[in-house]
Parts: C-alpha cells; sequence; structure tokens
C-alpha cells in the first residue's frame, strides 16, 4: 500500500496543474496469455487530469492517469488457531495500480465529441491479505502477500456527451464514455487459486506468470476546468 500511496501524491501533485480532470467507473477483462490465468471480470476506477483543453487550434493534450483494478478477490471464515470456537473472516484481494502518461486527440467539437488517446507507463500488481473481527469487522491484521512490476502501454477510444455549460470552477462536464486495451510485459502475480494451505497448515504461494495485457471499459464524467 505504500506504493500505492506514492502514485496517488504523484498524480493528486500533477493535477494541481490539470486544465481538465476525470472520474471514471471501469470494468476490465484480461487477454491473452492473462487470461488463461485469471478468467474473470474485474473492477475499478481511473483517474486522470491533463495540462490543457483540446482547442480547433490545438486538437490534442498531454497529462497522466491513474487507474486501479481488482482482478481477484477470496472471502474466508476460518477458525482462530488456539481459540476454539472464534472465527476470522479473512479477505485476499488482487489488484493492480497502473500511472500512465497521457496524450490524447480530439479534433471535434460541439456537443459529441469523439476522441483517441495513447498511454505509457506501467503498472503494480498486488495481493493483500486482510484479517478482520468476524462479529465488530474490526481489522486485525494486514499483509501484501506478493508483489511485482510490469511496463504497459496501449490506446483506446472514446465519446464525450456534454451533460452541463458547468458551474463554479468548471467550464463544461461531459459524460465520458470509452474503451482501452493495454499491452501489458510479463510479470509474476497471484490469482485466486493461487494460494494454498497444507495439512500442516503452512501457507504455500504459487504464483503464475505471463504477460498482462487488459481490456477496460469506462463510463464516468470529465470536467474542463475554470483556472486562472
Amino acid at each position: 500500500m505504500k506504493k500505492l500511496f506514492l502514485i496517488l501524491m504523484i498524480l493528486s501533485s500533477a493535477t494541481l496543474f490539470a486544465q481538465t480532470a476525470g472520474l471514471s467507473f471501469m470494468f476490465g477483462y484480461p487477454q491473452g496469455e492473462f487470461r488463461s490465468n485469471v478468467n474473470n471480470m474485474g473492477y475499478g476506477i481511473q483517474l486522470q487530469g491533463t495540462l490543457w483543453e483540446p482547442t480547433k487550434s490545438r486538437p490534442f493534450t498531454i497529462g497522466m492517469d491513474l487507474g486501479y483494478i481488482v482482478y481477484g478477490r477470496v472471502d474466508e471464515r476460518r477458525p482462530w488457531q488456539g481459540f476454539p470456537g472464534v472465527y476470522l473472516n479473512l479477505t485476499r484481494t488482487n489488484s493492480m495500480a497502473n500511472l500512465h502518461l497521457l496524450m490524447q486527440v480530439s479534433p471535434f467539437f460541439g456537443t459529441v465529441r469523439p476522441y483517441v488517446e495513447g498511454l505509457f507507463g506501467g503498472a503494480y500488481i498486488f495481493t493483500e491479505s486482510e484479517v478482520k473481527n468476524e462479529n465488530l469487522g474490526q481489522q486485525i491484521a494486514a499483509s501484501t502477500n506478493y508483489d511485482d512490476f510490469a511496463w504497459n502501454y496501449g490506446g483506446g477510444a472514446g465519446i464525450l456527451f456534454k451533460i452541463s455549460n458547468g458551474f463554479q470552477g468548471v467550464s463544461t462536464l461531459y459524460l465520458d464514455l470509452k474503451a482501452r486495451y493495454l499491452f501489458g510485459t510479463e510479470a509474476e502475480y497471484l490469482t485466486e487459486e493461487s494460494v494454498i494451505v497444507n495439512s500442516l497448515g503452512d501457507t504455500v504461494f504459487q504464483p503464475r506468470k505471463s504477460k498482462t495485457d487488459f481490456f477496460t471499459f469506462h463510463i464516468g464524467v470529465i470536467a474542463y476546468l475554470n483556472i486562472q
């Protein structure tokens, strides 16, 4: 989580100078080799900020993009060793955090604005386990079980639909629908089947290794800001 927090701080600092800002919910689908190990839909959020608003004289912009997606989750109820009749809730989450440089080309203007974009950056892939009290839901312990890093790049296309002329601090607000495909280099990661507890009670991790391609679909909003 420390690495993810650092990524968030970097993006937050960058967006202080942004002229546009966006937030979307996304659904992700592993592709290629990655799909052979992770065959389920992921979900998460995506944030972005660009340095200027595309105009007719300069129909492109650059900025930064951050995504966080959960590609697997396991919830278990386990006995607390040494305390007969007492149980704990264990949640193990497989996640991916992406940080990208973003370039967007938007040559059309009006209430409907199609665009294309390119991305280059990296992905922090990690698995965390959290143990909570069964009744009160209080956290007892948490740990990062496994993590790795992969470079990735890709592109996407989307459409902005104008939904408001804005309000204080915002000139225009758009509904944003888009799809992206990211090509990821090889990485080692855990899946929902990668953690085994043997007969002695020891936990054994069996990481998978593959390229980390991902297809995502997004629905969100983009705000063109009034920053003097």
